[in-house]
């Protein structure tokens, strides 16, 4: 029987903490402070600016959200993120991604203070991590996945690690993290073009699945015992679900969670974690400043 690595707890347990620093920071006189910008009405993007706003609200964060139209131009959402740079109440900024296609998402992310830029994207914090500097930020949804391997009890060392996905987003960070120095694993990116890339994952002591094709990985991609980390988030149309589709991830689950020692599902898995660690790190920041 495998075991289901709950997401919901871990990510409880980490908003816990997340709430006990903060009230530390306004000891000190300091209030962290997000600042998420939304261009443009994509759904999906709406729902997570939510999310993360409703979080800040929920453990004493300033949150500023800033919306704005489709066709915000390159330079005004740069004015904008310059204003945010200079802000004191503002320790964190997130532009939620994706933009419009006239929007050049990467000048955007350079554009961040590196000291601001929560999500890790920046190149100075993408060096950092390289580098294994502890003073930069990590992409917040590989290291929620670091953190359920930990509060899973899942052995690191020496194992045999294939990350599927080479996003900056995800599966490069994720491999970085894994092959640090106190993790020590042996580590294989592989995607969709891999030759072979079933082979590749036999492999694998963790498989961590960031691909973005819904039930990707089957069964027999899987070894015994392995552990399996899903970060896909895909919605799959269902005409017998009331919204029409159901979320799902990159893995078949009910047929590969019973080989596996431990997987975490979807939903209730790797999702939580992100808002979860975007929160650590706005305060990390903002304690930073202090």
């Amino acid at each position: 029987m495998s075991k289901v690595i709950d997401g919901k707890a871990v990510s409880a347990a980490v908003l816990e903490e997340c709430r006990t620093e903060v009230e530390s920071l306004k000891e000190q006189g300091i209030t962290p402070g997000l600042a998420v910008v939304l261009v443009g009405e994509d759904p999906a993007s709406k729902v997570y600016v939510g999310s993360k706003v409703r979080t800040c609200g929920e453990l004493g964060i300033y949150s500023q959200k800033i919306e704005l139209p489709t066709d915000t131009t390159q330079t005004e959402l740069l004015r904008i993120v310059d204003e945010l740079n200079r802000d004191p109440s503002i320790h964190g900024i997130l532009v939620q991604s994706p933009p419009p296609p006239q929007i050049d998402e990467e000048a955007i992310v350079r554009t961040i203070d590196p000291r601001k830029d929560v999500d890790g994207f920046h190149p100075e914090n993408v060096a950092k991590l390289a580098l294994e500097d502890a003073s930069g930020f990590v992409p917040c949804t590989p290291a929620g996945c670091m953190r359920l391997l930990r509060e899973a009890g899942v052995e690191t060392q020496g194992a045999n690690a294939v990350v599927i996905g080479r996003s900056m987003i995800v599966g490069k960070p994720m491999a970085l993290l894994l092959m640090a120095k106190g993790v020590d694993a042996t580590v294989t990116v592989a995607h969709s073009r891999s030759r072979d890339l079933p082979a590749i994952c036999r492999e694998a002591d963790i498989l961590v699945a960031a691909v973005g094709r819904p039930e990707m990985v089957r069964a027999d991609w899987v070894k015994e015992g392995a552990v399996v980390i899903d970060v896909g988030i895909n919605r799959v149309e269902d005409a017998s679900r009331k919204s029409g589709y159901r979320l799902t991830g990159d893995v078949a689950y009910e047929e590969v969670a019973p080989k596996c020692a431990a997987i975490t599902p979807v939903p209730g898995g790797v999702g939580p974690m992100t808002i979860a660690m975007l929160m650590k790190n706005t305060i990390a920041a903002a304690g930073r400043e202090g």
